[in-house]
């Protein structure tokens, strides 16, 4: 399982969270960022999807076929740029 982390930070004169290189909308409290955050993380976690079939190749050349389960989701956490800042 995969880890996804949104981390609540200072955005163009506000606050916003990111997950990797990109960012949400600007909100304009910490507090605000943070709630939205958590939300899209709780959302992220309770997504799923239907099974379905993933045909790839290999380095080798080789084609595999597999059956992805469709409720392999990540996990989520939230971090904050700057502790306690609110």
């Amino acid at each position: 399982m995969t880890q996804q982390t949104y981390e609540v930070v200072q955005h163009d004169e506000g606050w916003a969270y990111k997950v990797g290189d990109v960012y949400s909308e600007t909100f304009p409290t910490h507090d605000a960022a943070r709630e939205a955050a958590e939300a899209a993380a709780r959302r992220q976690e309770q997504l799923s999807s239907d099974p379905a079939v993933i045909e790839y190749e290999d380095a080798d050349g080789e084609w595999h076929r597999e059956v992805a389960s469709g409720d392999d989701h990540p996990q989520t956490d939230v971090e904050d740029e700057t502790a306690g800042a609110r």
